[in-house]
């Protein structure tokens, strides 16, 4: 009987001394993003960043190194896999997940393989759309890389991608990658909680503009702002070398000769592949080529000699042709029918690949890149 008072009183105890613990906690003062001390991310925070990505009409955010797909309300890891036409286990590895998991609806997985892109509004009236990020990857993918070319960077304007290891939390990721969490949980369309899970892969905001310089420290009342030490302290300006009134003036130097500092790119200008006006130009995020009007039969050239890399086709069917240049740099030509070369095949510059498709209107795309996957304005490298 003694031995139960005992335990009565120290239950007793510990439960008065729980709730003076809990009585103590304020939640509403609690430091979520853990700004005091060393762990600051104030300036993270008011750093700018860019918009969050939208996905297309079957939820899937397309970049050139990897694809994600959004989840639907009700869905499963296996119900999106079916619907993207995908292996559900390939998937649930891949997002260390279970086949049947059920998914938030809003949640991003991160896709094994790619799938085709829902179709996009076209630019041009009348026109089927030119899938960009589909011929740049799927496309480019069997082209292979050069064995001399340095490994691939990832491509300009693409998210970084983490994949959350144990212990890790929205709030720490964000500090990593100095940005908000705010802007991290939207990009990822991160639940109220903003919970994450061990193997998820999230995208982290692109940043549009540094964090504003930090507030400079008051000086205490009474003292006068630090002066900045100038310049011209810590190393004095030459004495300047004046001529007398009345010298002759030196002959004028001989102009440099540029033609042997021209550089790759200056050197080898392409010719353009189709006769025609240029009816869409170059736009890194929207449009990553040209897009030239000619007519349907209007054989197109190749810019520059080299080799043929792929022969393939677009999700409308548009014939694709990719041919590999001298330093590292590939065309692609998108809208050809009637092709003439096989893979493996030398060309030479001006050489016939094909013929210009038919459509409303009919055009060419033409793409400048490198075995990175990186784009350039086609029009820097044509005469």
């Amino acid at each position: 009987m003694q031995v139960s008072l005992r335990k009565v009183r120290i239950s007793l105890v510990l439960g008065a001394s729980a709730l003076a613990l809990s009585a103590c906690v304020n939640t509403s003062n609690l430091d979520w993003d853990l700004r005091a001390g060393g762990g600051d991310t104030s300036t993270a925070a008011r750093q700018a960043t860019a918009a969050a990505p939208t996905p297309d009409a079957n939820g899937v955010l397309s970049y050139p190194d990897y694809q994600l797909a959004k989840a639907r309300r009700g869905d499963t890891v296996a119900s999106m896999a079916s619907r993207l036409g995908l292996n559900a286990g390939a998937l649930a590895q891949t997002n260390a997940l279970r086949e049947t998991d059920p998914l938030r609806e809003g949640e991003l997985l991160l896709l094994p393989s790619r799938v085709s892109a829902a179709p996009q509004p076209s630019a041009l009236p009348g026109s089927n759309p030119v899938d960009i990020t589909s011929i740049a990857t799927t496309a480019l993918d069997e082209a292979g890389p050069t064995p001399t070319a340095a490994a691939p960077k990832p491509a300009a304007g693409q998210p970084a991608t983490h994949r959350v290891a144990r212990g890790e939390t929205a709030f720490t990721i964000a500090r990593t990658y100095n940005v908000s969490a705010k802007a991290l949980a939207d990009w990822n369309q991160l639940g109220a909680d903003m919970a994450v899970r061990e193997g998820q892969t999230l995208i982290i905001p692109i940043a549009t503009a540094p964090a504003p310089d930090p507030e400079p420290v008051p000086t205490p009342p009474g003292a006068g702002s630090p002066t900045p030490e100038p310049p011209s302290a810590a190393k004095p300006l030459p004495d300047e070398e004046t001529e007398a009134t009345g010298t002759k003036p030196k002959a004028t130097p001989p102009s440099p000769d540029l033609g042997d500092q021209a550089t790759a790119a200056t050197a080898s200008k392409f010719t353009m592949p189709v006769a025609g006006n240029v009816i869409r130009g170059y736009d890194r995020k929207s449009n990553q080529g040209i897009d030239i009007a000619a007519a349907a039969g209007t054989t197109v050239k190749a810019a520059e000699a080299g080799s043929v890399t792929v022969i393939s086709a677009d999700t409308n069917g548009k014939g694709i042709v990719i041919l590999r240049h001298a330093n590292n740099l590939l065309t692609v030509y998108v809208g050809v029918a009637s092709v003439s070369v096989k893979k493996g095949d030398k060309v030479t510059r001006g050489q016939a690949i094909g013929k210009v498709a038919a459509g409303d209107p009919a055009f060419l795309h033409f793409e400048v890149r490198n075995t990175s996957k990186e784009s350039f304005d086609p029009m820097s490298y044509l005469q």
